[in-house]
């Protein structure tokens, strides 16, 4: 007598469970920052020539004006946005290097902690350089103080664009080390991994307040230009002939 085959299971097999990312980043800071650095980037490549002068000073204006954001959504924001944090950051920066200094061996020293400060320490550090950049800057378009002002805002400039360069260089270099983009949650709001959600509420209508006024504020800026915040090489030629004439 046959023996009876064993009846095949008809359960499916199990999965393992997606993990949900986890928000860390809302959506008004990731606005600031890729608006920050696009204005940034704009102004440094228009700072020489006349013909891109309304140009650079609206990107000047634009990053004040982003800074003052920043400023207030750190104060009056959501904790996780607040500049209390970076603060708190930084402030632990002298009890990390006495640690580091006396810690005995490399192995012994909190690397991760001061791969966090030093990234705190270039984002104040961008911040800060805001104020001495843009102000150096308004100067000098209205003609005040002289030549040593125009020295202070390229010195400015150049000194934030190392900033930039060692800001980026560190996340490279994190990524690197860390085997995961340190770039990619600036973009996405979202990292990898089990755990709740830094932040709750991605403030999404914010953010497109925040994007309106640059835009409103760029095209504001074009139609007080009499030929355009990027005139064209015609345009400029004739405004210089007709300068040309008038003397």
């Amino acid at each position: 007598m046959n023996a009876t085959p064993p009846i095949a299971s008809t359960s499916a097999p199990s999965r393992p469970a997606t993990v949900r990312p986890r928000r860390v980043i809302d959506a008004p800071t990731r606005v600031f920052h890729w608006l920050f650095a696009l204005c940034f980037l704009g102004a440094y490549l228009t700072a020489d020539g006349e013909r891109w002068r309304l140009l650079h000073v609206t990107l000047g204006y634009t990053l004040a004006g982003l800074f003052a954001f920043r400023v207030a959504w750190g104060l009056a924001g959501p904790r996780h946005a607040r500049l209390a944090l970076l603060l708190r950051k930084l402030s632990g920066g002298p009890a990390w290097l006495k640690s580091a200094a006396r810690g005995g061996s490399l192995a012994a020293i909190n690397w991760r902690q001061g791969q966090n400060l030093l990234m705190a320490l270039a984002v104040a550090a961008l911040l800060a350089l805001v104020v001495p950049v843009t102000l150096s800057g308004y100067a000098t378009y209205n003609d005040w103080g002289g030549e040593w002002l125009e020295d202070l805002h390229e010195a400015a400039g150049e000194t934030f664009l190392w900033v930039v360069l060692a800001h980026l260089s560190l996340i490279a270099g994190l990524s690197v080390l860390r085997r995961k983009n340190q770039a990619l949650p600036m973009l996405t709001g979202h990292v990898e991994g089990s755990g709740p959600d830094l932040v709750r509420n991605n403030h999404s209508a914010m953010a497109i307040v925040v994007l309106l006024a640059v835009l409103a504020f760029w095209s504001w800026e074009w139609q007080q230009s009499p030929n355009g915040l990027v005139p064209l090489q015609n345009g400029g030629a004739m405004t210089l002939q007709s300068d040309h004439d008038d003397d």
